[in-house]
C-alpha cells in the first residue's frame, strides 16, 4: 500500500470526489487542519478475508511446536 497522502481540510472539501477515487484505488488520505492530522479516509473493507490479507502481519516462531523436556517427561512422552 502507498504511503498516506495528507491534504488540508479546504482541499478535501473542494476535491472530495477525486480523493474518494484515489481511496477506491487503495490510497489512504489524511485530512489535516493547520498541518495537524484530524482524520483518515481509508478504503472500506468488508469483513470478508481473502487469501493473503494477513501476509506480513503474523509470524510463527521456529520452535512453536517444541515442548520442554520436563513437560514431555511429566506427560510420559519421553
Amino acid at each position: 500500500m502507498k504511503a498516506a497522502k495528507q491534504v488540508n481540510v479546504h482541499h478535501a472539501k473542494t476535491h472530495l470526489s477525486k480523493l474518494l477515487a484515489e481511496v477506491e484505488k487503495g490510497q489512504e488520505i489524511i485530512v489535516a487542519r493547520d498541518g495537524e492530522p484530524i482524520a483518515k479516509i481509508v478504503p472500506f473493507k468488508k469483513n470478508r478475508m481473502t487469501f493473503g490479507d494477513l501476509k506480513g502481519k503474523i509470524w510463527m516462531a521456529d520452535d512453536f511446536d517444541e515442548l520442554p523436556d520436563e513437560l514431555l517427561k511429566e506427560w510420559g512422552l519421553l
